[in-house]
Parts: structure tokens; sequence; C-alpha cells
């Protein structure tokens, strides 16, 4: 039986794009998504890019039974684990949910992981769990803080209780990977970022703007102690960040234990300065208007990247300019995502 790969979350932005990644690098994959923030239709363009028929599930890590069919059907060896609620602001509204996907569904997932001996993970986690860091840029053994929202705090939970795990069990080979902000797509323009709803991060919110879809741009605080007033993040290519999982998956098979790595590019852009940048790249000038300070918001964001770049041999190799230009380059393909209008127009109903 051939050796599987499952990936959680696997019909996600991120998800999607790593699973194109490690097929192109030769690996077998299986995806369980339960759809709630993705789309089945990204599943069949990313059997177009790979030129192959992909395997999909639709579930949820919770469903125990699920699970253990999916372990017993297939040689898996690895788990890439993307699948859990990620909006900051939505965290701040329903916190149980954040909770019970992320740090329930997780529990779940590793306990049945044990029971079939599969010990190789790879965690979708997220540099809010350094909290508000007093320096920047940020390195891993800077030490984790108070992150300022539950999605933050389920994603903290979830790296203690997987370091819990590898001082358990010499056999558990973990890797942390804390990213930053993820934008781009494809360069082919077939699979990229489809947010359910108003957009929570600030690319789409632009692209969407550019595009028609809203009539301006919220810029939520413009009173930050910055230089410019509003926050300022790391932007890292979505595909970047895929290569940065093929690579932490090479590197778990012949080295067990749990490792951190911040993955980003080392710059931090300030919200009118990815306005300004996206309008000289693409030609459209962008409406907005300031609002004031978002729950879970923190002033400002960005990564060092050296241990990944020295024990990986990974470093993000695409800049601003091009995460911008296949973002727009998605957006203008896919007017409405992955979705047709009448999808859409409920979706923004509710």
């Amino acid at each position: 039986m051939q050796k599987t790969t499952l990936i959680t979350g696997g019909a996600g932005y991120i998800g999607s794009h790593t699973a194109l990644t490690l097929i192109e690098a030769g690996q077998h994959v299986l995806i369980l998504d339960n759809l709630c923030n993705s789309c089945h239709e990204s599943i069949g363009r990313l059997e177009h890019l790979a030129h192959a028929r992909v395997d999909f599930v639709e579930g949820d890590i919770r469903d125990t039974p699920l699970l253990e069919r999916l372990f017993s059907q297939y040689d898996i060896d690895a788990v890439v684990h993307f699948a859990g609620l990620k909006s900051v602001a939505n965290s701040v509204c329903h916190p149980l949910d954040y909770y019970a996907n992320n740090v329930v569904g997780t529990f779940n997932l590793c306990e049945v992981m044990a029971r079939f001996n599969v010990f190789n993970l790879v965690f979708s986690s997220s540099a809010t769990v350094y909290g508000e860091p007093a320096h920047m840029p940020i390195f891993e053994d800077a030490g984790t803080g108070v992150p300022a929202s539950p999605y933050g705090r389920s994603k903290l939970m979830v790296e203690q209780l997987l370091a819990d795990l590898a001082r358990s069990e010499p056999r558990w080979s973990i890797a942390l990977l804390r990213y930053f902000n993820p934008v781009g797509a494809h360069e082919s323009g077939l699979i990229g970022e489809d947010p359910s709803g108003r957009p929570n991060n600030l690319l789409p919110f632009l692209t969407q703007v550019a595009i028609g879809r809203l009539p301006e741009l919220t810029v939520f605080g413009n009173d930050y102690p910055t230089a410019d007033g509003t926050c300022v993040r790391d932007y890292i290519h979505v595909v970047d960040l895929a290569e940065g999982h093929l690579k932490a998956l090479q590197v778990l098979r012949r080295d067990p234990g749990i490792h951190t790595w911040n993955l980003g590019t080392g710059i931090g852009y300030s919200v009118l300065q990815m306005i300004r940048s996206f309008e000289d790249v693409t030609g459209v000038s962008i409406a907005f208007r300031f609002a004031g300070r978002r729950a879970g918001d923190i002033a400002q964001c960005w990564a060092d990247a050296s241990k990944a770049r020295r024990e990986l041999g990974w470093y993000a190799r695409r800049n601003l300019e091009q995460m911008i230009q296949d973002s727009w380059r998605w957006q203008s393909s896919n007017p409405y995502g992955y979705r047709p209008p009448v999808e859409l127009s409920a979706a923004f109903a509710h």
C-alpha cells in the first residue's frame, strides 16, 4: 500500500496549495475537509493542476469513527494539520467554536494517530501565539505570550498539547509552523483565497474592493504606535508557505522530537503601505475609510525566519509585488471566488 500524507483542511486556502506542492514532490495525499471554510471546487482545480486524481473525503476531525476508517483504509505515515477556524475577529464573538474546532479537534486527531502508530505531524500554528512581543523581529525563542484573541489562544493551547505529547512519547515527530500573514495565490490563478462572507484579512479585502464586490476597504485603527498609525504585518506568499510544509515534513521523517519554525519574510508592511503597493502594482485605486481598532489585533508583528533557513533550507523567495500580482490574478480570474454569484449573495446575507 502506498504511503500517504493526510492533509486535514486540505481544500482550504493554505491546505490546497500545500497539497499541490506535496503532489508535485511525488507524495500521495489524502484530503479531509468539512468544507466549512472552503469549497469542493478547489479539489477539481487541484486535480487539474496536479494532472492526477486527488483522494478527498468530506468530514470533520472530531468524527472519530471517520478518522479510524481513513487510518484503516490508507497507509498514512504523516499528517499535515490545517483543519480549524482562523478568524481573529470571529473568535472574539464565538470563542467556544474555536476551542471546540481547534483544540478538541486536534486532541481527537492525535488520539487516533497514536492508536494507528502515526507520529509525524506538521501543525499549522500562528504568530499570534507570541502575543504582543516587546521586540521585533520575533525569534522562536522569544517565548510565547498572551495571545490577544481566542483564535490565538486556541493555537497556543494546541502547541502546548503537542509539546506534552512529544515529551511523553519519543516516537512523536512534530513541527509547529508559526507563520505570519499568508497572501497570494498559485500563479495559474486557478486556486486562491476565497473567504466566506466579508473578508477578515487585508489582501482579499483589497482585491474584493478592487474587483467591485465591496464598495470600500475598512482600515481598523490609525492610532497604533507605528510609523503611520496602522497595523504592521509580515506578509508571506502562500506558495512559499506551502514549500515550508514540504521541507518540515522531510525533516520530521528523519529527526524525531518537537520543532518550532517561523515562516515569514522578515519584512513588515503597514496597512497603508499595502494599499499604496496594491495601487502601484495593479493600477487600481482603492477607496478606504478608517474605523476604530478591531478587538484581537496587535500593533506590529514580523518574523525572524533565520532558523527555518538554517534548519530547513527554506526561505521566502517571492516578494510583495509577486504576492499582489498573484492575488490580483486570482481575483480577476475568479471575481466570485469558487462560488457562483447566487451562493455569494446568500453568504453575505448571513
